[in-house]
């Protein structure tokens, strides 16, 4: 899965992730640092076919992210961070970049996806109970002065 990197506090001198994106764009770093991913998952995105217009490049090469290539990014993150395969994302990425006519293709794509979501989320908060239960568990037997009652294996001899 993909992991994406904690918001680091803003730092003084540096833009704001909320600040416009200049008219020339930003390089590889300030896109990193905006989309919380690393440089690296920024260029793999476009190797794997995830993104859905060509990043512009300097004269010299370099990339140069626009607004909608970070918003489309941040989108792929949240796809990503759901559990959303690469080759659905792509074949999303595919779908959006090839325009108008294909929307109830999108929609297909992203209602199964959501109900794999629903689905996790589903078993999450079941592993959840678990978790609760024994909170209480161990709040009621710690209240009550027998925790060292509680079960654990015995040591073997």
């Amino acid at each position: 899965m993909l992991e994406v990197k904690p918001r680091p506090a803003a730092r003084p001198g540096r833009p704001s992730r909320k600040d416009p994106v200049p008219d020339e764009g930003l390089s590889i770093a300030e896109a990193a640092h905006r989309t919380g991913v690393s440089a690296h998952t920024l260029r793999y995105y476009e190797r794997a076919g995830l993104v859905i217009s060509p990043v512009d490049r300097t004269v010299g090469g370099r990339r140069r992210y626009r607004a909608g290539d970070l918003k489309w990014i941040k989108i792929c993150t949240k796809l990503r961070a759901t559990g959303m395969p690469i080759k659905d994302i792509r074949r999303y990425a595919e779908l959006v970049a090839a325009g108008p006519g294909n929307e109830q293709d999108r929609l297909e794509l992203m209602e199964a996806h959501r109900t794999v979501v629903l689905d996790r989320l589903a078993e999450v908060q079941e592993n959840l109970k678990v978790i609760d239960h024994k909170i209480d568990v161990y709040r009621g037997r710690l209240e009550a002065g027998d925790a060292d009652q509680l079960w654990a294996p015995r040591p073997s001899s």
